[in-house]
Parts: structure tokens; C-alpha cells; sequence
């Protein structure tokens, strides 16, 4: 019972992150601010020399999970060397409006 609860507090708690990152970020200034990352993730089926990484498609992703991941880029929580550079010049409100676009774009490919 008790884990039940937990799980439920948890799902509350990862809903209000979703919205509050969808409601947060500003499309238009996320277009703009994403230019620079379609380098690499614009490109079908992409993958990165070194190390040799197949790099995620991000047009319809979550804007929680975009944002989560640049805030760790940003943090070093998470270790790829281009990716925490292109986040460690970012703001907090460059990375919602970046995460508000890509969602926007619709749901992701899952074949690619």
C-alpha cells in the first residue's frame, strides 16, 4: 500500500515537472536559441566520431526530459564533452525555451 502511494506522489511530481517546463520555455525564442544544436541532432540516423555515439533525434521530445538533460550537461551529472559545452553557455530560461521548441515539433520518430 504504502509503495503505491509512493509511486503515485512520485507520478504527481514528474507530471508538475512536465508542465512546468512545457509552460515555462518560449517556442520562438527556442527556435532560434536550437539552431546550433541541429548541427548534430538534426541530422537522421547521426552518429559522432568519438567517442562514437548515435546521437537522439530531439523534434518531439518531452521538454522535462530535454530540459533534465541539458541541466545535467550543464552540471556535469552527465559526461559528453561537446554536450557540455554547447549547455555550459546556456541560461535556464535558453534551455526551457530550447526544450518548449523541440516538443513542439511533435512526437518523436521511434524507428529512427
Amino acid at each position: 500500500m504504502r509503495s503505491r502511494i509512493v509511486a503515485i506522489i512520485l507520478a504527481c511530481a514528474a507530471l508538475t515537472v512536465t508542465i512546468a517546463a512545457r509552460a515555462d520555455g518560449d517556442i520562438a525564442k527556442g527556435k532560434v536559441a536550437s539552431q546550433t544544436c541541429l548541427g548534430c541532432h538534426g541530422i537522421p540516423d547521426y552518429t559522432s566520431v568519438y567517442p562514437t555515439y548515435r546521437v537522439p533525434k530531439l523534434a518531439g521530445q518531452s521538454a522535462a526530459y530535454v530540459l533534465h538533460a541539458l541541466q545535467e550537461y550543464k552540471s556535469g551529472a552527465r559526461s559528453y564533452p561537446s554536450m557540455h559545452a554547447q549547455a555550459s553557455s546556456l541560461t535556464e530560461q535558453q534551455m526551457e525555451d530550447i526544450a518548449a521548441y523541440f516538443q513542439s515539433l511533435g512526437t518523436p520518430d521511434k524507428s529512427k
